[in-house]
């Protein structure tokens, strides 16, 4: 998904274990030498995330515009959920994805937005609201789409509602499409399905992503290509389907097939641009940055459709009713005024407000990430390397098609708790 052009220091859910530092400030010395000094008691925000919105370029830009000083704490997927439910008080700000809720709002750690005071709420793409693109299409929801998670009863409630509220559990920035990253160059034919990651063609060359509630996703849509088994929803899996989706990839693994099983941003990169791995389980700013290295690298659309993932800002309950809850939501309507969502579209991700986004890319830009158009000048990412030349298309084509793609999205399912033990069991065979 995710989890873009940072790339060396962004990845997406888990990961950044040294640019950002694990509770590290990211970009820290760069803002303390920054030319924005406005009030005695600086606005600080403790962000707490996995770097899928992180950059340095993005807290020096927010403290350029707002005077918000952004102090980056960078940890796992897994280990930001723990944080928040055992340290509540040691962030401000939480950047995480929305599988993560059905963990998190029974916690009662994290505070409700309120969409009244998010000036383009009205704006955030119905992805997030209604489960459609712009243009009326509806999209995929097995999983933990955003949809099903995005609105609270109340503003202290631990219960999702199934109808718009004003009380937003997230309050959505970024999103995409995953699928498979291939060599195309080493494996020299076409390949048009998830069933390929299994096929004893790629022995000892496959590798698949180790976050279970992502890579889990990631193995019933291989079990569904290789019409071993049809989910009634991959993102909800009863237990006897847990055992069936392991036993293929334990098989799997004990012919072999699998070279690494990463979880790391740049550990995915090593491996596809080594070529240890000529096929595996990829982000697209993984791909954008194997290919920055003048590595062929494709994130291949599949016939069977993408997985998605989305991310959204939400707050510690322990800034509710203080003066960085004014700086929260000062921060977060900020983030999607536009200058941000533009930075994280150059990356590959998709913005929740697209019309601001647009409104800071160029036309050339937005129709090489948006609209599947050749690019008509070089591509670059938001630090001004090259990305992409002239006349090349994004991987999968417009927004419309990529999206409209989706089928599941990254889930915490009703037996999480066994599907993680089991597939920890997997790795560990």
């Amino acid at each position: 998904m995710t989890d873009r052009s940072k790339t060396t220091s962004i990845s997406r859910r888990s990961l950044l274990k040294g640019a950002a530092g694990v509770a590290g400030l990211a970009g820290s010395g760069t803002l303390l030498s920054a030319p924005y000094v406005h009030a005695a008691d600086p606005k600080v925000l403790r962000y707490l995330g996995t770097a899928v919105n992180e950059g340095d370029e993005i807290s020096k830009k927010c403290l350029a515009d707002t005077g918000i000083k952004i102090e980056y704490i960078t940890a796992t997927t897994d280990d930001v959920t723990k944080r928040v439910i055992t340290q509540p008080n040691s962030f401000d700000v939480l950047d995480t994805e929305y599988f993560s809720l059905k963990k998190l709002v029974p916690s009662g750690n994290i505070f409700a937005l309120d969409a009244k005071k998010i000036k383009e709420f009205d704006n955030i793409t119905p992805v997030f609201t209604k489960g459609e693109l712009p243009s009326g299409k509806k999209i995929g929801g097995q999983g933990t789409a955003p949809w099903k998670v995005l609105y609270l009863e109340g503003a202290n409630s631990k219960t999702f509602s199934a109808t718009p509220t004003d009380f937003i559990t997230l309050i959505p920035t970024v999103y995409n499409a995953d699928t498979l990253g291939i060599r195309p160059d080493l494996i020299k034919r076409p390949i048009n399905s998830w069933a390929e990651l299994l096929n004893p063609e790629f022995k000892g060359k496959a590798a698949i992503l180790n976050i279970p509630s992502i890579g889990i996703m990631d193995a019933a849509l291989v079990v569904e290509a290789t019409g071993q088994y049809k989910y009634a929803d991959k993102g909800n899996m009863t237990k006897a389907e847990i055992d069936l989706t392991m036993k293929v990839l334990t098989e799997a693994k004990k012919a072999g097939q699998f070279r690494a099983f990463w979880k790391d941003f740049n550990e995915s990169v090593n491996l596809m641009a080594s070529g240890e791995t000529v096929i595996q389980s990829m982000w697209s700013p993984a791909v954008t940055k194997v290919r920055s290295m003048g590595i062929a690298c494709t994130f291949q659309p599949l016939k069977e459709g993408y997985r998605s993932w989305a991310s959204g800002f939400c707050v510690s309950k322990a800034v509710a009713g203080g003066p960085k809850l004014d700086w929260a939501y000062e921060f977060v309507n900020w983030y999607l005024s536009g200058w941000a969502g533009a930075y994280l579209n150059r990356q590959g991700y998709y913005s929740a407000v697209l019309s601001t986004a647009k409104a800071n890319m160029t036309e050339d830009e937005w129709g090489y990430w948006m609209d599947g158009k050749p690019a008509k000048a070089d591509i670059k990412g938001p630090d001004g390397t090259l990305m992409e030349k002239a006349g090349a298309v994004r991987d999968g084509g417009s927004y419309e098609d990529r999206m409209g793609g989706v089928v599941c999205w990254n889930a915490v399912m009703d037996e999480n708790d066994y599907m993680v033990r089991k597939w920890n069991e997997f790795i560990a065979a």
